[in-house]
């Protein structure tokens, strides 16, 4: 077992709430055994252009409490090639890093697992992205300030459409998963939802809507940015070739939905991640996802993750269709 003296944590690919949580709980668990830790800025560029800060105790003060992430994040392509990938590293072995903590979803899990395979690097990996589709754990950090964000926009367009009784498509994000937009439409009342990982019966779902436009009652729907008919936008042109868009409008929330102070459960999860993540990196664990499941706090093999989309619970869509019958 080789002892860690050295850790470095990033966060990758699209910002979440409780990202600066998990951030403060590393650096303060690695302070607390006796580690120094190192911010890398802007995620894996970083580690490629040589931008890393020593964070210390009072460095992620008053952080837990806000969104995004103080480190910054971004995509990287130059990650993808080897010949980058040992510059990352030997800008990690010049500052005698031997623990790298990387905290996003699927696509930064699999340029972790790369790197490691590469690199005498010990790398452990913690969920964060509000799409909630990692494989392996029940919770992503990000998930649930992002589904409260995005119910309260939409009981504010119900207002709206109850006043003039019309038919809301409300597009939410996540990428190629329907979780996000499966669990607030089951918790928002909504009365259908598309998302990519089932094929629409569009004659019922066109029935459903002229049911509600005779009936002069108004329905929100929740679209899945994802989803196989494309989106809200060609959902709305599809009701248009059957004379039903008058009656129809598109609310795309964008970006709003990562935003903002992270909810308790994103404090208190990313909190326990972070944690987690340091005590394996001293236990000597390496290629190891943080997370969630039946409410403890475990870790699995970090291929885990990538092994396939976590698809969410489906019988929340009966139940959807099962309390939306006009």
């Amino acid at each position: 077992m080789v002892k860690v003296q050295n850790i470095a944590v990033l966060t990758s690919g699209g910002d979440s709430p409780g990202m600066n949580a998990a951030i403060r709980s590393v650096v303060r668990a690695a302070v607390y055994h006796g580690l120094k830790a190192y911010g890398v800025v802007d995620g894996f560029n970083g580690l490629i252009k040589d931008e890393f800060v020593e964070l210390g105790y009072s460095d992620v003060s008053n952080i837990l409490q806000t969104g995004g992430t103080i480190l910054g994040t971004a995509r990287c392509k130059e990650f993808h090639e080897k010949e980058f990938r040992k510059e990352a590293y030997e800008n990690l072995n010049k500052r005698n890093i031997d623990g790298l903590i990387v905290i996003g979803g699927d696509g930064s899990f699999t340029g972790a697992t790369i790197f490691s395979q590469e690199h005498p690097i010990a790398v452990i990996g913690i969920p964060g992205t509000i799409d909630n589709d990692i494989n392996g754990t029940d919770y992503s950090i990000g998930f649930d300030t992002a589904v409260n964000n995005i119910i309260e926009a939409v009981d504010k367009i119900r207002d709206t459409a109850a006043s003039h009784h019309r038919i809301f498509l409300v597009e939410v994000m996540g990428n190629n998963s329907g979780v996000l937009a499966l669990n607030v439409a089951a918790a928002s009342g909504a009365e259908e939802v598309f998302m990519p990982e089932k094929k629409e019966d569009m004659e019922e779902i066109r029935g459903k809507v002229e049911r509600a436009i005779q009936a002069n009652k108004s329905s929100i729907i929740i679209v899945a940015e994802g989803d196989q008919m494309g989106g809200a936008k060609e959902i709305f042109n599809y009701l248009g070739e059957y004379d039903l868009a008058d009656k129809v409008r598109i609310s795309v929330l964008g970006h709003i939905q990562r935003g903002g102070n992270p909810t308790f459960l994103d404090r208190l999860n990313a909190t326990l991640y972070g944690e987690k993540a340091i005590v394996s990196l001293i236990k000597g664990k390496s290629n190891l996802m943080i997370g969630h499941q039946q409410n403890k706090i475990v870790s699995m093999d970090l291929k885990l993750a990538l092994e396939k989309k976590s698809i969410g619970n489906m019988d929340y869509l009966k139940l959807i269709r099962k309390l939306s019958v006009y």
